[in-house]
């Protein structure tokens, strides 16, 4: 049986989201959750400062770069590559080329944590992302998406943040 790679698609610039959105709505159509597992567009969160108020700003990693775990197939190729903004795989004369498990450990596509010990009201530090270096109780954990939510004091008031498992540490 084929395992499901992480492949690279190649996309008209600003369509990324549409891309992403586009593929998503085509693997429900066609009942492809067997196929097509994950779809990424990376992205970096940081803090800007306008007017004296500051916001979470997210920015393009990659533009131009949609991310695809897939069981590779020339059905599913035909179907992807045909997806409206999709310009084709990342690879030699568009043939789709898996991305190496260092390539997918370093772009942070996959992260599997899995000695995680802390538990809801423990106070941890983030080291990583816009609000790194903040310290805050974890208020939930969701397990299966390797995710936490965060109580961090933001300006005189309580804020929730989500956080990846890697992204915090004890304190």
């Amino acid at each position: 049986m084929e395992e499901a790679k992480w492949y690279v698609l190649h996309t008209y610039s600003g369509y990324e989201d549409l891309v992403k959105a586009n593929l998503e709505q085509m693997v429900e159509n066609n009942h492809l959750q067997d196929e097509i597992f994950d779809i990424k567009i990376l992205v970096d969160q940081t803090v800007e400062e306008r007017n004296g108020k500051k916001k979470v700003v997210e920015t393009k990693i990659m533009p131009c770069y949609v991310y695809i775990k897939l069981k590779y197939s020339s059905q599913i190729w035909y179907l992807v590559t045909n997806t409206r903004g999709v310009t084709g795989f990342v690879g030699p004369q568009g043939k789709a080329l898996p991305l190496s498990d260092d390539e997918v450990k370093r772009l942070r596509l996959e992260t599997v944590v899995t000695d995680f010990t802390h538990k809801v009201g423990d106070y941890v530090r983030i080291i990583s992302g816009p609000f790194e270096g903040q310290i805050g109780a974890i208020k939930s954990i969701d397990q299966s998406k390797q995710e936490v939510y965060i109580t961090l004091s933001m300006f005189g008031r309580e804020t929730d943040i989500k956080m990846e498992f890697i992204q915090i540490e004890s304190v």
